[in-house]
């Protein structure tokens, strides 16, 4: 490929503005434009931020024009003059949009976690499975919950040998924009029936690993925190080893409650609203004194910032699909360093 990647983002929502943010940054990719349905606020703040705005179909452009929202033409026009498609669209829209998509056979197309895994070639997890989305036609970035277990469980997996993985999910309910969600006074199972589905999607991934996962939903818009225990096939691993591992770890921060006094997702939100943009955390964050080890069991407590965590996973993707470049570590880097991600981001 010769030039910069071009950029469509379907879809400029709680993800799809992140990811077209963060293309900006790049030094290897251009935003060609940005797909809104509605002629909301997010319109506008998208032409404020000088993205082109493009419309689904040309039956929508009449009603951005009548509010006064100019858009620069339609979904197929702008399919029409990118390399690779970003598609942000609610869960199950994309499965629709690839029907569009599958008409522009020079498009390669990532997908969100919202999607079922048929809907893309590979999902992909850039620290577990980068090589394996090289130069295919599509990929389905895994959910911000499977995203951060397969955080986890894959740097772990490159030192120790894992036998099994179980965890429990307290999901929040509702991002901080969504007025129509609950609940509001409950803590629901998500699904009563176990195990949930995180299990399943991990293994799309680590088709390998016996994992089981377990989902409940509480009334809070911050953060997910997973309780996760990892069981080793092998005796001998030690709290010291562990640590050793998540403190050389791309993408994991380790947050030490007894010397921050951070010892829950409201004061990580709070740390990240004085120093980042949006208050977004793109690591996974591991309390540091969660981590137990008891004979061959590790536990521990992780948060998951669902609004952020899989943009770096995003970025990844167009690279790996487009096979511009083809060594993992090397295009981490680049994403980590440009978007600003820090092993001491916590260490305060």
């Amino acid at each position: 490929m010769v030039g910069k990647i071009r950029v469509a983002v379907n879809g400029y929502g709680t993800i799809g503005k992140r990811v077209a943010d963060a293309i900006r940054l790049q030094d290897d990719m251009d935003v060609v434009g940005v797909v809104k349905k509605s002629p909301d606020y997010g319109a506008l703040l998208a032409l404020k931020k000088g993205f082109n705005l493009y419309v689904p179909t040309q039956d929508d452009i009449d009603k951005f024009e009548i509010t006064g929202i100019q858009v620069s033409g339609t979904l197929e026009e702008l399919l029409e003059n990118v390399d690779v498609v970003v598609d942000a669209t609610p869960g199950g829209m994309g499965a629709k949009n690839k029907q569009i998509y599958t008409r522009f056979p020079h498009v390669k197309q990532i997908f969100q976690g919202g999607e079922k895994p048929d809907v893309a070639e590979v999902s992909f997890s850039s620290l577990c499975n980068y090589k394996e989305a090289l130069n295919k036609a599509s990929a389905r970035v895994v959910s911000c919950n499977t995203t951060g277990l397969l955080r986890l469980i894959c740097t772990l997996g490159n030192h120790f040998k894992i036998s099994r993985v179980r965890a429990v999910l307290i999901r929040r309910a509702a991002d901080p924009r969504e007025v129509k969600k609950g609940p509001i006074n409950s803590i629901n199972l998500n699904p009563p029936r176990l195990p949930s589905h995180h299990a399943l999607d991990v293994k799309t991934v680590v088709p390998w690993l016996d994992i089981v996962t377990a989902a409940v939903v509480v009334p809070t818009t911050l953060m997910h925190v997973h309780h996760v225990a990892v069981r080793f096939s092998e005796g001998g691993v030690t709290r010291e080893d562990i640590l050793r591992v998540l403190e050389d770890a791309r993408r994991i921060v380790l947050v030490k409650s007894a010397v921050t006094g951070i010892k829950g997702t409201a004061q990580l939100i709070e740390v990240a609203r004085d120093l980042r943009p949006r208050n977004d955390i793109p690591e996974l964050v591991v309390f540091e004194d969660s981590v137990h080890v008891e004979k061959d069991e590790l536990m521990l407590f992780q948060a998951v910032h669902q609004e952020s965590i899989v943009v770096p996973e995003n970025i990844d993707a167009i690279r790996a699909l487009t096979g511009i470049e083809p060594d993992p570590e090397k295009s981490m880097s680049k994403t980590d360093s440009t978007l600003g991600l820090s092993k001491k981001f916590f260490l305060l």
